[in-house]
């Protein structure tokens, strides 16, 4: 009888001590070794207690959305009513040969194809002006970030304008409609706020 007491009491001990390691075995709540491992970001450390970082699902931006994350006051419309401005600029300095305005606002490969052929004009003894009908349209065509810091966007301009040009053989008058994708470059690491035409191609009307 005793010895079936015994086994009786052994079998109650071991189902107390299971409870007891059940519930005595779980970490509950934070524990003293979490803060030191915190401190020394060790893998204890609970993600919730950082920052939440935009990029941390590993999806990388792109696009408007890659330019806005490094600049968050980039403006699609302000910029395009800019970029307008600039191309009014820039045509009419191209035709009139204004070199010192054009290399304020052309990158230097730019600068060099516009500068000869102002150089040949100037040689051949033409002039040119340009007249905008009315101002020229803006779209945004692509907009992307470029090394992480280099924001570029190109612009598909629809521009009506009369040209005319004077030389040995008399003056001319051409009214043209053009239709171009122009590319503008910013390095948005820098506090030098001004765009750069960086390349100029054709487009479809």
């Amino acid at each position: 009888m005793q010895v079936l007491e015994l086994i009786i009491f052994a079998g109650l001990a071991a189902i107390v001590l299971y409870q007891l390691y059940s519930v005595l075995g779980r970490r509950v709540g934070r524990q003293p070794e979490d803060s030191a491992a915190e401190a020394a970001g060790g893998p204890s450390a609970r993600p919730l207690d950082r920052p939440t970082d935009p990029l941390d699902d590993g999806l990388a931006l792109t696009g408007l959305a890659a330019i806005r994350n490094k600049d968050p006051s980039f403006d699609v419309t302000r910029f395009l009513a800019g970029a307008k401005s600039a191309y009014e600029m820039i045509v009419r300095s191209f035709a009139e040969g204004d070199k010192p305005t054009l290399k304020n606002l052309l990158a230097p490969s730019v600068m060099e194809s516009f500068e000869s052929v102002i150089d040949q004009r100037e040689q051949e003894g033409r002039t040119e002006s340009v007249e905008f009908f009315h101002a020229p349209r803006a779209d945004l065509e692509k907009a992307d970030l470029v090394a992480g810091e280099k924001a570029q966007v190109t612009v598909r301009f629809l521009a009506e304008f009369r040209n005319r040009s004077k030389g040995p053989e008399g003056e001319a008058v051409d009214d043209r409609r053009t239709a171009e994708l122009w590319t503008f470059e910013r390095n948005l690491s820098s506090r030098d706020p001004n765009w750069m035409l960086i390349h100029v191609d054709a487009a479809e009307a």
